[in-house]
């Protein structure tokens, strides 16, 4: 493949084009001819934002929506193996992360050809260093299950394991934000830290985090969410089992002291001896995610 594959962001809420793609990036997008896209509407409106010298309707504008078909995928990339270069571009943010585009991009890494990915917006990242929450173990895990009980005994599972040290993201759509709130309000324990993002980058962002208890405290105005797309993050204070007066986090006489020190010792360093653990800074995306 003697094309290059740029990975293309875009605007997470309107009017910010200029503040949050950088100069050298729309430049890029100017350049370029070919874009396989989540949504051609939304690529032809951004890329006419972005100014593209040529008529948009000359431009090669292949839509691969929201789960790209492999079987297309070999003549999707017919351009880039004619020395064409390509971008991908998706609704809103960064593609591959939480949107499509990975199936495309692991094609061309497998057959060695070169991926770019360009900076832009990702709202769970912004999410992430504006909560005040752990910011070197942190999982995301797309949209969590629509019926009650099931989103219920996700919401259980997911407090638990951020219990040990890892914060928990998650997106829901604007008609179910709510609805996620009081679940995580009825369902988390009181000293949870949740943070609620909305609109980020926008002229009406808001990121706020507090414990579920303040959460509860709050007025019902501090609680009324807006109607867009949100990013949830959470994290659960950490449980310590108390046994006989003592903490159960010490040596047990049938675990010699040597060997729990060791294993604490790499689950804070992540056998690496850098203070990260090997799930550290890892997305996890559920399949039906974005």
């Amino acid at each position: 493949m003697s094309g290059t594959l740029y990975l293309l962001p875009t605007v997470i809420s309107e009017e910010t084009l200029t503040t949050v793609i950088p100069a050298d990036v729309r430049e890029k997008a100017r350049q370029i001819d070919h874009f396989l896209v989540e949504a051609a509407k939304t690529a032809r409106h951004y890329l006419k934002d972005l100014d593209h010298p040529k008529p948009i309707a000359s431009l090669s504008i292949v839509e691969i929506g929201h789960e790209p078909d492999p079987a297309k995928i070999d003549a999707w990339l017919a351009p880039l193996r004619e020395g064409h270069d390509m971008a991908i571009v998706s609704e809103s943010g960064c593609p591959g992360v939480a949107d499509p585009g990975a199936q495309i991009v692991a094609r061309v890494q497998a057959e060695g050809g070169r991926v770019v990915p360009l900076v832009g917006p990702s709202s769970l990242l912004l999410t992430l260093m504006a909560s005040g929450l752990d910011g070197q173990h942190f999982r995301f895990t797309g949209y969590l299950p629509i019926a009650d009980a099931d989103r219920r005994e996700a919401l259980l599972s997911l407090e638990r394991e951020s219990a040990r040290g890892e914060t928990i993201l998650f997106i829901e759509t604007p008609y179910r934000n709510r609805a996620m709130l009081e679940s995580l309000l009825e369902v988390l324990r009181p000293d949870t830290r949740l943070c609620v993002a909305q609109d980020v980058t926008g002229k009406n962002e808001s990121i706020r985090t507090k414990t579920i208890a303040a959460w509860k405290a709050a007025s019902e105005e501090e609680r009324e969410l807006l109607k867009v797309p949100t990013v949830f993050a959470f994290l659960a204070a950490p449980q310590r089992a108390a046994a006989k007066g003592k903490s159960a986090s010490r040596p047990s006489a049938r675990q010699p002291r040597g060997e729990k020190m060791g294993e604490d010792s790499r689950a804070r360093t992540g056998g690496h001896g850098k203070g990260r653990s090997a799930r550290g800074g890892a997305f996890r995306k559920n399949k039906t995610g974005r």
